[in-house]
């Protein structure tokens, strides 16, 4: 087999100087033109190589990719049933039964489901790397491969025994795999064979010749990689200034013209933030890289559709999976008002009523019909998952998304061959196993998204980047993690097997990372980026580029130096932002509740936001337990007991018992988990005896207790139009027939006391004594504190109260009058409020 070199600079230069090596040869040997084949690496180099060729006139040789010569000679032979495939998910399901033949396979797994799991993916991965590198080898000469691989396998008694006799496994299993894909080339017979090695050599295609028995000529790309300009090399701080400064290398030449621009992904992370920045100015791309499939919506909403059909029938109600899914279900789409007042009703923890009970009646019997079954074959489970999307429309939907179509394809939905649907028929699950399945398989899968119709920027891998005829290459990333670490081979296999055995290894990575590196140095345009911090950690150069700034300094021709990058400057006047004073004459509430007073008292526009635009930050449905559920509780259980509590009980074991009961009751009724609210209860084991002991001192004392949990509105004299609404913890009566006021608290003493210290700053008692005119006394009693219960009074609350109400009406004078409700930025306040975005608090004028 022949060879010669092309050094010519440039895509373009070097697929005509291709062209004319190949019909210079192929005449020398007086072969056909039309009748040989012309084998590129990867297909985005058979647009250019063809136009190279047509560009010259006369006959075309046959030009492929080795894969695609494959498809085109014939179609691909059908997986045998339980053999490997390549496939990797179906390759996984009969691994599984594979593994689970053997006496120690079915006993690892009950063991360890995760760790089985790895087993099964490791073994895989060697059978498919042992398949590949027997397909390189033509079908009469395999049988000598696989006799050389059963050789040259670590013996079973060595170390590490397990993993060797996993490997003989799956060595076995490949061996017995049957066909291969590119068998049709072995059989091919064109007049003769032209190869253009690029990036490395391709092991399959330089074994077709001598194979085949056909002449065969390599043109080989690599032979001298002299760049065709000194990169540009900058360094940013961080991250995002990283991508910052990648879109704009990609912008700046789209702007002066230099197109198509191939934005080269070695960092995952880096690269989505810059196709971001990108898309944010309209530049549209073609994505020859992708994304891990399990992060798209389509498929994080099928995630969600299989949690909720599992939370159908679990003790705790997976609120959030069940929305999530809901809100991307067909017909709860169709009924938007239906589904906002179901979701209203669930965060607020009210029951459901009417077209919300109706909805959710529907999806629950959908949801029912599919999880009917504990456990059956995953065959089982996909055909009732087709099933169930097909029913509601949902399918269809998946179907017109580009994301969604390839989830279908990636989980077999609607199409099963005999190898898949055997394998899928031997696996049985439970919907927890199935869920597992589904979200391993999208996981594996790569979703590819269709490219922008004038797409100018292609970001794709470094491999696939070369020898194609972009203006310019931006390559972000380029330091010691991202460009120069290779990753080591196959688990089981391990770096000395693979290169016995021509297996690819680290070592033809790194050759064929370093040559790639070099022949994207041949583009007209290229900028190297890197950062010098990954978080917290240092980051270096890239060795590769290292060993490129040696070899041009020993050479006499130095690269430029690395330049720190900054964003473009641009002198913009100020406009500062006044803090905002709206007005609301005819937007007040009419009923002002003990939150919204205390809000206009804070901050006029924190009233405004909460009570007349009613924002409102939505409630987690399915959050953990939290100090603020806790004192929920606690409120309940204390109201539950005196509710229930004789009168004229002089304490004892009675007392204790109730208020255990009432414990137990409301922890029933609030559908708690006793798990979460083990830690809370621990401490109410401890504060009911105190509690107690203060209680049957009041009893001594003559207070009894009145009322609790009561509604109350007024609309004192003061305040009209407007009115006072809240509800009251408690009401005890004294001996003397008075009235105090109980408001229980789970909070801080220390700031309970500051609250009373200056009473009319207490906004919460004096509300509420206007709230019961009958009131002569008002408290806070600490439930949570380690001396609890105690007793923090507010001094004189009727007094204050008067005062309230006469400030809270003139106030109110007044913002009926038009008078605005300005932003005060000002105190504590501002840490913890919900609006602060709103009133834009951190971009006022000399804030």
């Amino acid at each position: 087999m022949a060879a010669i070199a092309t050094t010519q600079p440039g895509a373009a230069a070097t697929w005509a100087a291709v062209a004319r090596s190949a019909r210079q040869w192929l005449a020398s040997q007086g072969l056909p033109l039309r009748d040989s084949v012309l084998l590129v690496p990867f297909a985005a180099l058979l647009a250019p190589a063809r136009d190279a060729f047509a560009a010259q006139g006369g006959w075309l040789p046959r030009i492929e990719t080795p894969l695609t010569l494959a498809a085109s000679l014939g179609p691909a032979p059908q997986a045998t049933p339980g053999a490997l495939s390549g496939d990797a998910v179906l390759d996984r399901l009969n691994a599984q039964m594979l593994l689970r033949q053997q006496p120690w396979g079915g006993a690892r797994e009950r063991q360890d489901r995760r760790g089985f799991a790895h087993i099964v993916a490791s073994m895989v991965d060697a059978a498919q790397a042992f398949a590949d590198a027997a397909a390189l080898h033509a079908p009469a000469q395999r049988a000598d491969f696989w006799a050389t691989a059963r050789a040259a396998l670590p013996p079973t008694a060595a170390p590490a025994a397990f993993e060797s006799l996993l490997l003989r496994v799956a060595l076995e299993w490949a061996a017995q795999g049957g066909t291969y894909t590119t068998d049709s080339l072995f059989a091919h017979r064109p007049a003769a064979w032209l190869l253009v090695r690029l990036g490395g050599a391709d092991a399959l295609a330089e074994a077709l010749p001598a194979a085949t028995g056909a002449p065969g000529l390599v043109i080989d790309l690599d032979a001298d990689n002299a760049a065709s300009a000194p990169p540009q090399r900058w360094v940013c701080d961080s991250l995002e200034q990283e991508a910052q400064a990648a879109a704009a290398q990609v912008i700046t030449a789209l702007n002066e013209g230099r197109a198509p621009v191939a934005l080269v992904a070695l960092d995952r992370v880096l690269v989505r933030r810059v196709r971001a920045l990108l898309e944010r100015q309209a530049v549209q791309l073609l994505d020859e890289t992708g994304w891990t499939l399990t992060t798209t919506r389509a498929a994080a909403w099928l995630m969600s559709l299989l949690r909720a059909a599992a939370a159908d029938s679990a003790a705790e109600a997976a609120t959030d999976a069940r929305l999530e899914w809901l809100k991307g279900w067909p017909p709860a789409a169709a009924a938007p008002r239906a589904l906002a007042a179901l979701e209203a009703a669930w965060r607020g923890g009210r029951p459901l009523q009417g077209d919300a009970l109706a909805l959710w009646s529907d999806a629950a019997q959908a949801l029912q019909a599919f999880n009917a079954r504990r456990e059956q074959t995953l065959a089982e489970w996909l055909l009732g998952l087709s099933a169930l999307l097909g029913a509601d429309g949902s399918f269809e939907t998946l179907q017109a998304d580009a994301a969604g179509e390839q989830v279908l394809r990636a989980l077999r939905l609607g199409s099963m061959d005999p190898a898949w649907r055997q394998a899928a028929d031997a696996l049985r699950l439970d919907l927890a196993g199935f869920t597992a399945w589904v979200d391993n398989t999208l996981e594996a899968a790569q979703f590819l998204p269709p490219p922008g119709p004038e797409a100018e920027v292609v970001l794709t891998p470094l491999a696939r980047a070369i020898g194609r005829p972009f203006a310019q290459v931006v390559v972000p990333a380029a330091d010691q993690r991202h460009l120069g670490a290779i990753e080591p081979a196959a688990s089981l296999i391990g770096e000395a097997l693979a290169q016995t055995l021509g297996l690819d290894s680290a070592a033809q990575r790194r050759v064929r990372q370093r040559l790639a590196f070099a022949q994207l140095l041949r583009a007209p345009a290229v900028a190297l980026l890197r950062r010098r911090l990954d978080g917290d950690e240092p980051l270096a150069a890239s060795p590769e580029v290292e060993a490129l700034a040696l070899a041009r300094a020993l050479a006499g021709t130095p690269l430029p130096p690395e330049r720190n990058w900054l964003p473009a400057q641009q002198d913009v006047a100020l406009q500062p932002l006044p803090r905002p004073a709206p007005a609301a004459a005819q937007d007040l509430p009419q009923r002002l509740s003990a939150s919204s007073v205390e809000a206009l008292r804070q901050c006029p526009y924190r009233f405004f936001a909460r009570a007349v635009l009613r924002v409102t930050e939505s409630e987690e449905v399915d959050a953990e337990l939290a100090k603020r559920d806790y004192g929920n509780w606690l409120h309940a259980v204390l109201h539950r007991f005196h509710r229930d509590r004789d009168a004229g009980n002089d304490g004892g074991s009675d007392d204790s018992a109730a208020l255990a009961a009432a414990a137990d009751a409301v922890t029933t009724e609030q559908q708690l988990d006793a798990s979460e609210l083990l830690p809370y209860r621990a401490s109410f084991e401890t504060f009911a005896p105190a509690y107690l002991a203060w209680l049957h001192e009041r009893d001594a004392q003559g207070w009894r207790w009145e009322d609790g949990e009561a509604e109350r509105s007024v609309s004192p004299p003061a305040l009209q139009p407007q009115q006072l609404k809240g509800r009251l913890d408690r009401l005890d009566r004294g001996p003397d027939g008075s009235l105090q006021l109980i408001d229980y608290k789970t909070g801080s003493l220390a700031s309970l006391k500051a609250k009373v210290a200056t009473p009319l700053e207490d906004t919460q008692l004096a509300f509420y004594a206007a709230l019961e005119p009958g009131t002569r006394s008002a408290l806070y009693l600490a439930l949570d504190d380690a001396k609890a219960p105690v007793e923090v009074v507010h001094d004189d609350v009727v007094a204050t109260s008067s005062v309230l109400l006469q400030h809270l009406g003139a106030e109110m004078a007044r913002l009926r009058d038009g008078a605005g409700l300005p932003a005060l930025g000002e105190g504590a306040v501002c840490d913890t409020c919900e609006a602060r975005g709103l009133c834009r608090r951190d971009h006022w004028s000399g804030v």
